[in-house]
């Protein structure tokens, strides 16, 4: 399965404490496999129907080793492995709790220091995946999907709430700068669980790359 290793990028820049545009040039010259190729080889198909739709069908926060994700303290939950990998200086307590840190939020360039202001947010939300695909996935597959290291990504929870189940064709991160990497890792996490996209999303998504060009 292909990898777009974009919080990589992001982490080992942000923790040599550079400016934002050093961040921003890290994240769009990243995740180069996921482009204007794969996008074409998306299967572009109206949305499916939400009924029967569960937030509670996709189990999200599971132990965070068995998904793949790299901690050395086997309580950790998916949420709280993202917090460790996404953050700066990270106190984490017993059994896993992460007490402190500093995250910066892709979407909005801010910086937050309390992790209760901070949510994981799923790339690709979860409801958009079961209208793109998701719905006929058993419940292991739904487990996996939720707890992916690659669609999952800290972000402030204001941000992350008024963006919601959007695709790209009705939200897209205030932070410009970040539309190529974005559109990337989008198109790269739909591809790897063979998703589909909608025209209006395509088209969105073909919008964010062309500003790769531009930088």
């Amino acid at each position: 399965m292909r990898r777009v290793l974009i919080l990589a990028a992001v982490l080992a820049v942000a923790a040599a404490s550079v400016s934002c545009a050093e961040i921003e040039q890290a994240l769009n010259e990243s995740g180069s496999t996921a482009g204007g190729k794969a996008l074409k080889k998306l299967e572009v198909a109206p949305p499916g129907s939400m009924a029967g739709y569960d937030r509670e069908d996709f189990p999200h926060w599971s132990d965070a080793q068995e998904f793949g994700w790299n901690v050395s303290d086997g309580a950790c939950d998916v949420r709280e492995a993202a917090l460790i990998r996404d953050g700066e200086d990270v106190v984490v307590g017993e059994g896993c709790d992460v007490g402190s840190g500093r995250w910066l939020d892709p979407y909005t360039k801010r910086t937050y220091t309390v992790p209760l202001d901070i949510d994981i947010d799923h790339l690709v939300p979860l409801a958009n995946a079961y209208r793109s695909g998701a719905s006929e996935w058993d419940g292991a597959g739904r487990e996996r999907y939720a707890n992916d290291p690659d669609n999952l990504l800290s972000v402030e929870d204001n941000a992350n709430q008024q963006k919601g189940d959007k695709g790209p064709e009705a939200w897209k991160p205030p932070n410009r700068a970040i539309w190529c990497s974005y559109a990337r890792r989008w198109i790269g996490v739909k591809s790897d669980y063979a998703l589909t996209v909608k025209p209006q999303e395509k088209a969105a998504l073909r919008e964010m790359l062309a500003t790769c060009e531009k930088r």
